[in-house]
């Protein structure tokens, strides 16, 4: 009995630790995995199991619309397609177009124009995070006695020691800092010579974890010694960022196998990134149902942003990609799965923005909402859940008034309420309205990845007439963005213009730094991380106070002696 102990400890141990299988490979399908789950981990706690629910946020980098089996992909995902299946699908939910933004608006309930990060992402060489007076999702969750996890993707800023995620409230770290890097070494270059490595475990480089494990594969293995580590009596926050299917496009040799048909090498690679993706988690909801914590779980599934068609990203039919505010940018893939939700099977159609589960997740976790904390987000579980209107009637795509300006723009086709040049994007009910630039406006089909290389002989496109620097769509009724409005419906335009003006009053400054050579990996030990060091600031301010303390008592020694002081002009 002892030896049979020693080794069913070994398996397990070897199956965390180097392997990276399917529950199911090991005979431990679901039904035994649900007999087996109250005999592993810690032992349960006095007082019995929490009413607060486990919450577990999976967050797909990159991932187009139509990229899931349920939205018509030739790329097979059949773990998505069940959990949402049985779930609720999110059929008209907004992200943002692009890495960090999304990010910083699910960890802080808040629009871009009310943290700073209105322009672009944050990229490795700025002095620049999300800003430290706002309080994150992780930290309120850890009010309430959640215990809190973030494995993968961070990309919200790390260029001093209290930007990295286990200073913002997660309790461990396991993961990448910037927005992408090799899969398997773990390595960026930002541009030629400024390159390094980014894998961490906490706050210091997990060197020791370097094993050449693609990182699909390698983050589900951290996930899976996490809940084994955990006593599930006791609530758990887990956000899991995972690089894919992000460029570069990287992928283990035996999923690429099963997309030879596909001619487009980027598109191959990009299916075989998102059928591993897919396999993990089925492995992450597996662990989840062998140790326990199933049964009192929330897992909610998002893409941050919509694919990039030139990396093998597809979003048709929907209009424009990654990067844009057209729907093929914002509109994402998202359901909700949960043996606590009361309608099962559903689909949701009501308007539902990544800053909503902010305050969502707190109310469920039994927490409280600050009321000087001015949030952007709504609760909307029981719009998930029961099927309810949904309290959100407009969202704020952005507004960023440092990117290129439109050329023809001006404050007289904005009717005297806006001014077009700037780019900005805003959904009330069912309008949509777009100024200024909103980015590549292709529709791209599925027909386009058809040869070996990239085509875009059979992208749909639309010259507009020039000049033209707004547009309205009805998404409601033309969800593919096929008919602008503008010019049928000024009144309809005005009242969203005025809406944008009301919401840029209420916009705090860009945060877009310029880029600081002290961030070079090279003087960091050839790695990314932390480079401001508050301490040298401290120095440098204080030797400053002591030179004018300096120059002070000199002035009054010299007027001891009888000098007079020097006297300038003013400027």
């Amino acid at each position: 009995m002892v030896a049979a102990g020693v080794l069913a400890g070994l398996s397990l141990l070897s199956l965390l630790t180097y392997g990276y299988l399917a529950w199911d490979s090991l005979g431990l399908g679901p039904a035994q995995t649900e007999a087996t789950s109250t005999g592993l981990g810690e032992e349960p706690a006095a007082g019995g199991p929490s009413s607060q629910p486990h919450i577990i946020f999976i967050l797909a980098d990159d991932q187009g619309f139509r990229d899931v089996g349920y939205h018509g992909s030739e790329i097979r995902t059949p773990t998505l397609d069940k959990l949402a299946a049985e779930g609720v699908k999110l059929e008209n939910y907004y992200v943002q177009p692009m890495c960090t933004p999304s990010r910083s608006q699910f960890i802080t309930g808040k629009y871009q124009i009310h943290t700073g990060l209105q322009h672009s992402i944050i990229r490795p060489t700025q002095p620049n995070c999300l800003p430290l007076d706002n309080v994150t999702l992780p930290q309120k969750l850890k009010e309430v006695g959640y215990s809190t996890h973030m494995v993968g993707k961070w990309h919200l800023g790390f260029y001093r020691r209290e930007c990295m995620p286990t200073q913002r409230g997660f309790d461990t770290f396991f993961g990448s800092l910037l927005g992408s890097g090799d899969y398997y070494t773990h390595f960026k270059c930002d541009s030629p010579g400024i390159c390094g490595y980014d894998l961490y475990e906490n706050d210091n480089a997990a060197w020791d974890h370097d094993n050449g494990i693609y990182s699909t594969q390698m983050y589900t293995q951290k996930v899976q010694q996490i809940l084994a580590s955990h006593n599930p009596r006791k609530p758990i926050f887990l956000y899991i960022a995972y690089q894919a299917v992000h460029s570069p496009l990287q992928a283990p040799g035996r999923y690429l196998e099963h997309y030879r048909s596909i001619n487009n090498i980027n598109r191959r690679r990009y299916a075989a990134m998102l059928a591993c993706l897919d396999e993990a988690i089925h492995n992450v909801t597996l662990a989840l149902k062998m140790y326990g914590y199933y049964d009192n779980s929330i897992i909610i599934y998002s893409s941050d942003n919509g694919g990039q068609p030139m990396a093998g990203g597809s979003n048709w039919p929907l209009r424009g990609s990654k990067g844009t505010y057209w729907e093929g940018g914002i509109r994402a893939v998202g359901f909700v799965h949960s043996p606590l939700l009361k309608n099962k099977g559903s689909v949701c159609k009501e308007l539902v923005h990544i800053t909503d589960w902010f305050p969502t997740l707190i109310t469920l976790a039994e927490g409280q909402i600050d009321e000087d904390i001015q949030l952007d987000g709504y609760d909307i579980w029981e719009t998930i859940s029961e099927g309810r209107r949904s309290p959100r009637v407009d969202i704020l795509h952005n507004i960023d008034p440092i990117y290129t300006k439109a050329k023809n723009g001006s404050w007289a086709a904005g009717y005297g309420i806006w001014n077009t040049a700037i780019q900005s994007a805003i959904r009330v009910n069912h309008w949509k309205l777009l100024t200024g630039n909103p980015g590549y406006s292709d529709w791209v089909p599925p027909q386009a990845f058809s040869n070996a290389g990239p085509n875009r002989w059979h992208n749909e496109r639309v010259s507009w007439s020039a000049g033209k620097t707004v547009w309205l769509f009805n998404i409601t009724a033309d969800p593919y963005e096929r008919v602008d409005l503008s010019a049928r419906y000024p009144d309809i335009v005005k009242q969203l213009l005025r809406r944008l003006s009301q919401f840029n009053k209420t916009a705090v400054p860009v945060r877009y730094p310029p880029k600081d050579p002290r961030s070079n990996p090279k003087l960091n030990g050839g790695v990314w991380g932390p480079w401001f060091k508050e301490d040298e600031k401290k120095k440098k301010s204080d030797k400053s106070k002591g030179a004018n303390k300096q120059k002070k008592n000199k002035k009054k020694v010299n007027r001891k002696k009888g000098q007079l002081p020097h006297c300038r002009s003013r400027l």
